[in-house]
């Protein structure tokens, strides 16, 4: 069963079982890859509907630094609960410890000597990490790393 059909046969489970909060999750990602169908006129592939996961994941994150700062607990809560909805789907989110692994490999390869060779670990990072951690955290892995060396 592909990522898409998965989604929908959780919604209408969801609706049938009266899940306001999934339900709504679900539908705002289905319309999230819909919109991004559109925009490259074809269907997406797994690839591209974990992309639009990553995206709303991040605005959800977002969201919630936000409305934390404007002291809105009940649309914190909120979208608190759509982001453990939507981090259901991806794939395992590496911890701290692996992406550091990694990113060591990383630097290694490249040669890396400083925080100056950030682009250079970056590029070549983020596309083995993708999907699977968080690009603001891989990125504060390599400033510590480099800023260390």
């Amino acid at each position: 069963m592909s990522l898409q059909e998965r989604i929908t046969s959780d919604l209408h489970k969801a609706q049938k079982q009266g899940d306001k909060s999934r339900v709504s999750a679900l539908r705002l990602i289905i319309s999230g890859i819909q919109y991004a169908e559109i925009a490259k006129g074809a269907s997406l592939d797994e690839a591209g509907v974990i992309d639009v996961f990553n995206k709303e994941v991040k605005q959800r994150r977002e969201s919630i630094e936000e409305f934390a700062k404007g002291n809105r607990g009940d649309l914190v809560e909120k979208e608190k609960i759509e982001l453990a909805i939507l981090l259901e789907y991806l794939p395992k989110q590496l911890s701290r410890e692996e992406v550091t692994a990694i990113v060591k490999q990383v630097i290694n390869e490249v040669g890396a000597k400083g925080p100056g060779d950030k682009g250079k670990v970056m590029s070549r990072l983020m596309p083995q990490v993708k999907g699977k951690a968080d690009g603001r955290e891989a990125g504060s892995v390599v400033d510590e790393i480099l800023a260390a060396l």
